[in-house]
């Protein structure tokens, strides 16, 4: 049986990239497939010299000092940072911590096929080329799934190049905005397929049989904004007064703890679900947060993160899957994204 390492985004606290990733692995291993996640933890070292060479702006470091903050101020934060790897545990299988790009190859070499994949593990803002597979082996497959880059601009062409000589070796990729596949065409000269985010891979049922219950106490709008605006704060009191209904916050940002509102802090992926699930309203600025709204037949009002025709925004993947989803459905947009995994790893190896 040929063995898959999967290479994403694990540890930068936030309950739709766990959930991406445990929907993946759990996609290819009912395709027949032994995986792991390749456990990317870079160290200091190793984050500092990806800033070199990737050219990433010194910012990143800024966004990471001030979610250390929230997290040195608030327990309930600190709770969430346990309760992530608590799931990775319970659910899933990672390899031994990968700290740099030779812990990542010796952990990838025992794969037969590696493969990258989703979320906006391909965004230029930081861009990082572990995340293109630059470590695998010589002769080693390497396959990318829903890929994002998550804006709709070209980016700057150093960083366009870095990525056209990046995906030189892929097999396959696809990638997960159509934005993204004519921006890849561009840069490439080949254009992706467009494929959904991996937790569009799992049924509302499958979701709920890990989801944790609901809050307590009868209907409610769900507040979970993971940038700070004070437009967000705005609408959730139109909202409550259009509603009538009491309101509870995720809170992931220091002005959302101060919200006022009652907290749902410290939960993991299993009460974040629960919490979405149970939702009278939502009202989020997350991508993921509308994916499973939207998979649990929640109303969501979705919010912009960024304001319209800033380079840098990411708005395009919430533009996108309101889009398919109307489109096609989401029950189509599962059959498409099983079968290009199945498909796909297939190759070579039946």
């Amino acid at each position: 049986m040929a063995s898959v390492g999967i290479l994403t985004f694990l540890h930068n606290e936030n309950y739709g990239s766990s959930l991406q990733a445990y929907a993946l692995q759990r996609a290819v291993r009912e395709a027949g497939f032994e995986c792991e996640h390749l456990d990317y933890r870079p160290d200091k070292a190793e984050k500092v010299r990806n800033l070199l060479r990737s050219g990433n702006s010194p910012k990143l470091i800024l966004d990471g000092l001030r979610k250390r903050g929230v997290r040195a101020e608030q327990e309930e934060a600190r709770q969430k940072s346990r309760a992530i790897p608590e799931f990775y545990a319970k659910h899933m299988k990672l390899s031994a911590p990968c700290r740099n790009g030779s812990e990542l190859r010796e952990a990838g070499a025992k794969h037969d096929i590696l493969l990258c994949g989703s979320d906006q593990i391909w965004n230029p803002v930081w861009l990082n080329e572990n995340y293109f597979l630059t470590f695998a082996r010589r002769g080693q497959r390497k396959l990318a799934y829903a890929a994002s880059l998550g804006i709709s601009t070209l980016p700057a062409r150093g960083k366009a190049e870095k990525i056209r000589r990046w995906t030189e070796g892929f097999e396959a990729v696809s990638v997960r905005e159509e934005e993204g596949a004519a921006l890849m065409e561009r840069m490439t000269g080949k254009r992706p397929d467009v494929m959904p985010d991996p937790v569009c891979l799992l049924s509302a049922e499958e979701w709920s049989g890990i989801a944790a219950a609901p809050p307590a106490g009868g209907g409610y709008l769900l507040c979970y904004f993971i940038g700070e605006n004070a437009a967000y704060w705005e609408e959730t009191r139109r909202l409550a007064r259009e509603t009538g209904l009491r309101v509870l916050v995720i809170p992931v940002t220091a002005e959302s703890y101060k919200s006022g509102y009652e907290l749902l802090g410290g939960i993991g992926p299993e009460g974040f679900l629960g919490a979405v699930r149970g939702a009278t309203r939502l009202v989020t600025d997350s991508f993921h947060g509308l994916v499973f709204g939207t998979l649990f037949g929640v109303p969501v009002t979705p919010l912009r993160r960024d304001r319209e025709g800033d380079p840098e925004s990411k708005h395009s993947r919430v533009e996108n899957f309101l889009r398919l989803a109307e489109s096609r459905g989401i029950g189509k947009m599962r059959e498409e994204g099983r079968e290009w995994i199945e498909n796909q790893l297939r190759i070579k190896n039946s």
